[in-house]
Formats: structure tokens, C-alpha cells, sequence
């Protein structure tokens, strides 16, 4: 009886199953037995089974280690900014100043576009040469051309720094929303106690933004681990390999050097990774909530 009571929803979670296990679960282990061989790509003829071999390479991989090392850094700065910066806004574009609708539009705007064209697009505002914007800019107060993207250092700043303002917007919308679902009366009676405002932002606000944290983190989190687009449009991953994501040499290892068993192999590790990160992160989450 449970069984025909459950069939028609059945019915709708048929086509979308096999539709996962088709583009998701099949291409997934697939991978996963790939990584075991030597495949170099097109034909699965002369396809030998290497056992870990692959697994051993990643970690021995030079350029594999810095990758990941970029984008473990990359991965902590990005939330960390982005959180510290979005809470202060949000709570500027939740006043009741005329403008606010405007000022939301204003910040909101930049993680509209693709991320390869916000790229492209600081590749050309930050150049070292002379039609470079920023530099331009900086010239005018005497001060000499900074390498904004041909400095090691200063590449993954810039590359952070260009994250933070396109995604800044978009994150503080999230804070926006909790902040607008909060009791008047929380701020009433921290006034009435003779709290000051910031106390009131502190103690009042903050904790009741920790939803709105949890779920902005998770996904900066995730983003940031698997980010790709916008480090290889600025920077291509240079310079040498200073701003070189994981991702990025997960698809040279197959598309370029044709060792598509490697590939896998890294990409199956960096899924594990990722998956880790994930899981800890809801069940730090959770207790926070």
C-alpha cells in the first residue's frame, strides 16, 4: 500500500535520477577506474592498469603541490575578506537612506557579469605597461608602476582582491536578507539596557547573522576550491606558477600533456578534498547554529 501511495512521486524522481546517474555518476566512476591506468585520451585501446602509480605522481608532482598550496590560500583569504567586508556593507545598505536602492544596485552590479570578463577585463585595468589603468592612476601621486600581475606576490593579491570586489556584492545581499528578517524589538531592548551601537552591532547583530554566515562561507568555500575561470583569464597562472589553481592543472595534465590517468587521479583527490572541507564545514556550521 506504502509502495502505490509513493509510485506517482516515483514517477517524477525517475527522469531527473537517471539523468544525475547519466552526466554525474556514470562520468564520476568512470573516472575513478581511469585513474588506475595509463590512458592517454581518445581510445581506450592499449590501456593498461597501473595501480596507484597515478595516485604516487600527484604528490609528486611540483607543480601539482604549489597549485594546491595557491589554492588552499586562495580559498582561506577569500571568505575571510569577503565576510569581514559584506557584514559592515550589508548593515550600511540596510539604513534607511534615500539612495539605498541605488548603492545595492551599485555593488550587486559586479557579480553580474562572467567572471572571464571581469578578468580580461583587470588584466587591462591592472597591465604593467603603459596603457594599464591602475598604474596610470598611481602616476599621478608620484609613486612608481606597481607589477600588479607580474609580481608573484602581488598576483595572487590582485587575483584575491579582484575576487573579493566582484563576489562582495552578491554576499552582502545574503547578510541583507537575515538582517531584514531580524526583530525591531532585540534593538529596543539593547537600548533600553543602554547598549551602544557597537554593542548593539556586536552583540545584537552579528549573532544573529550566523545563518547567513554559515551558508556564505560554505559556498565561498566551495567556490574558492574549485575556482578557475577568473585566475586563468587574469593571470593565465603566472606569473610561473604563482597563481596556478588545482583546477587549472587538472585540465593541462588531460588536455594538454595527454596523462589523462594523472588527471583523474588528481581530480579524484581534489574531490575527496573538497568533500572533507564540506563536511566539516556544515557540522561546524550546524553547531554554531
Amino acid at each position: 500500500m506504502r509502495l502505490k501511495k509513493e509510485l506517482p512521486y516515483l514517477g517524477f524522481v525517475f527522469p531527473a535520477f537517471v539523468v544525475y546517474t547519466l552526466l554525474v555518476m556514470y562520468p564520476l566512476l568512470q573516472a575513478v577506474g581511469l585513474s588506475f591506468t595509463d590512458w592517454k585520451g581518445v581510445t581506450f585501446e592499449n590501456l593498461h592498469f597501473v595501480g596507484l602509480k597515478n595516485y604516487i605522481d600527484v604528490f609528486k608532482d611540483k607543480q601539482i603541490v604549489m597549485s594546491i598550496t595557491n589554492t588552499i590560500k586562495y580559498a582561506l583569504a577569500v571568505p575571510i575578506a569577503i565576510t569581514v567586508l559584506a557584514i559592515p556593507l550589508s548593515s550600511v545598505l540596510n539604513s534607511k537612506m534615500r539612495t539605498r536602492n541605488l548603492q545595492r544596485a551599485a555593488f550587486f552590479f559586479p557579480s553580474v557579469p562572467s567572471a572571464l570578463v571581469l578578468g580580461f577585463l583587470w588584466s587591462y585595468i591592472m597591465s604593467p605597461l603603459d596603457y594599464g589603468l591602475l598604474n596610470r592612476f598611481v602616476a599621478k601621486f608620484g609613486l612608481k608602476p606597481v607589477l600588479w600581475l607580474a609580481d608573484p606576490k602581488m598576483a595572487m593579491v590582485s587575483v584575491i582582491a579582484v575576487t573579493v570586489w566582484s563576489q562582495l556584492g552578491w554576499h552582502a545581499c545574503i547578510y541583507l536578507a537575515q538582517l531584514q528578517s531580524i526583530s525591531s524589538d532585540l534593538y529596543e531592548a539593547a537600548r533600553i539596557d543602554g547598549a551602544s551601537t557597537l554593542q548593539l552591532f556586536f552583540k545584537v547583530t552579528i549573532p544573529q547573522l550566523k545563518p547567513a554566515m554559515v551558508t556564505s562561507v560554505m559556498l565561498l568555500m566551495i567556490s574558492s576550491l574549485k575556482v578557475f575561470d577568473l585566475p586563468f583569464a587574469l593571470t593565465g597562472g603566472g606569473p610561473g606558477y604563482a597563481t596556478t589553481m588545482i583546477s587549472q592543472v587538472i585540465i593541462e595534465r588531460g588536455f594538454v600533456d595527454k596523462m589523462y590517468g594523472r588527471s583523474m587521479a588528481s581530480a579524484i583527490v581534489f574531490f575527496i578534498f573538497v568533500a572533507l572541507i564540506t563536511v566539516l564545514q556544515q557540522k561546524a556550521g550546524a553547531e554554531k547554529e
